[in-house]
């Protein structure tokens, strides 16, 4: 399924005269322009006019500004890992990846450019016994890519998300103005940009803090049939801080028993250094919870290979092929009271083949509000929340089943609005500018004051859909 974008830009950008403006590489040659126009949901295709490779920071000013001044509107692209054209645009797409470099690494934090992939950032940490203290699942996503929508993972629940982590960010406005932030300088942009959608500024450069990163890893998939138990158990390794990774997935039950799901407890305890030197208490860890032992599995490896846990899936969906068909995902943030009885509403009424797909996955863990404090990172209200993430995995030759999945996309999250909850905006759903503005609730004056400050001519991040297409180019003073 591939759904055109109906946005035009303003104007058309010359590629000769951006040529003349960067040391970067400028394209127009229809594989690029092709490439650029796609990303991983495969549902909403956006031709830009240009690709620029950036060779520099100044690079991305230029651009910046050039777009700027002429009405252009521009995205930034990272790994392309969006499901729904968020990185997208008719305009200019900037291909960050070209600017990956990972500088210092030293227990104050590491320096990275924002084109480099966590998997590359963790590999340059480890060396010096250190790790990011947020890692996503699928490592090979960038940097700015994950820092625009806050980028969750198992060990959110104790450190918050990569933006929770960040100590300093160099961005360029939609001015065109390179600004160094932080919690101490430049606040409002810093706050504007962390979790903002890429509505205010190009993240290019930041610093991110450092942990001692473990040699060793025991992972543990736990295996329930009482939902509520589940759910009950969730909270309570979680508010307790007992493991260091925490998620969980719903999957098929087996065919033999009466029941359609079962409920996975994915957790996990690092070691081999201070302060758990030995192996760890699994008693102590897993005595009292009430999983079906019997099924459990475990896994011990070290510490990188644990963050690489899904390399062989990953290797395996794309050698199936079901990597590059449609990803029409959903992720919402539901309030404790409100998930167990939206979630078994969404079971009821869920068949995996049909609407998660073969390939697909259903996810649901708690995480600590307080730990979740970037303002534009919204969830409910609470001491717990809960991710309930459909990962559904559309056909290429079913359009119609694609069109249905993103419908149902619609349907929850009304639901999940209803009850309380708002969305993790990685997802394949047709937000308007109204339901951005219902999402921020509270914090909506501010994104909006911060966009008419940091990029009045509305050129950023188009594919966002946060803000009304780019304002017009400005008129020369006949003066």
């Amino acid at each position: 399924m591939a759904l055109e974008s109906q946005d035009t830009a303003t104007t058309s950008p010359d590629p000769a005269a951006l040529a003349a403006l960067v040391e970067g590489e400028v394209s127009t040659d229809d594989a690029t322009l092709a490439w650029a126009a796609r990303d991983w949901g495969s549902i909403v295709q956006q031709r830009p006019r240009v690709v620029v490779r950036p060779a520099s920071v100044a690079d991305v000013v230029a651009v910046v500004g050039f777009a700027a001044e002429h009405g252009v509107s521009l995205a930034a692209r990272g790994a392309g890992h969006s499901p729904f054209g968020q990185g997208q645009s008719d305009g200019l797409v900037l291909d960050m990846t070209s600017m990956a470099a990972v500088h210092r690494v030293d227990r104050d934090g590491v320096v990275v450019e924002a084109g480099a992939r966590w998997s590359d950032v963790l590999a340059a940490t480890v060396q010096a016994g250190l790790t990011p203290p947020t890692l996503t699942d699928y490592m090979h996503v960038t940097v700015g890519g994950t820092l625009a929508v806050g980028g969750i993972g198992g060990a959110t629940h104790h450190y918050g998300t990569q933006v929770d982590t960040v100590r300093e960010l160099d961005v360029v406005t939609g001015t065109g103005e390179l600004h160094t932030c932080s919690p101490t300088h430049n606040r409002d942009l810093f706050d504007a940009v962390r979790g903002g959608l890429g509505q205010c500024g190009i993240v290019v450069r930041a610093t991110i803090t450092l942990v001692e990163a473990p040699p060793r890893t025991r992972r543990w998939q736990l295996y329930y049939d009482d939902f509520d138990r589940y759910l009950r158990e969730q909270r309570a390794v979680v508010a307790e801080g007992r493991f260091d990774y925490v998620e969980g997935q719903i999957v098929p039950a087996a065919p033999e028993t009466q029941a359609r799901w079962r409920y996975m407890l994915e957790v996990a305890a690092y070691y081999g250094a201070a302060p758990h030197p030995g192996e760890p208490d699994e008693a102590a860890l897993l005595g009292d919870l009430g999983d079906d032992r019997p099924s459990a599995e475990v896994v011990d490896s070290t510490y990188p290979e644990f963050a690489h846990r899904m390399a062989p899936a990953e290797e395996f969906l794309r050698t199936e092929g079901s990597w590059f068909h449609p990803h029409p995902w959903l992720n919402v943030f539901l309030p404790e009271q409100a998930t167990g009885p939206l979630v078994s509403h969404v079971l009821e009424h869920t068949d995996l083949a049909r609407d998660i797909g073969a390939t697909g996955l259903l996810m649901l863990y708690p995480v600590r509000a307080d730990r979740l404090r970037a303002p534009l990172v919204r969830v409910p209200e609470g001491e717990l929340v809960f991710l309930f993430a459909l990962l559904r995995t559309g056909d290429p030759y079913a359009v119609t089943d694609t069109a249905r999945m993103i419908e149902a996309n619609r349907d929850l999250y009304e639901r999940a609005v209803a009850a309380g909850g708002c969305v993790y905006p990685a997802n394949a759903l047709a937000m308007t500018p109204q339901d951005w503005q219902r999402h921020f609730a509270g914090q909506w004056d501010r994104l909006a004051g911060a966009r008419h400050r940091f990029d009045p001519a509305g050129v950023l991040c188009p594919g966002q859909r946060v803000f009304p297409g780019p304002a017009a180019p400005p008129t020369p003073d006949p003066q």
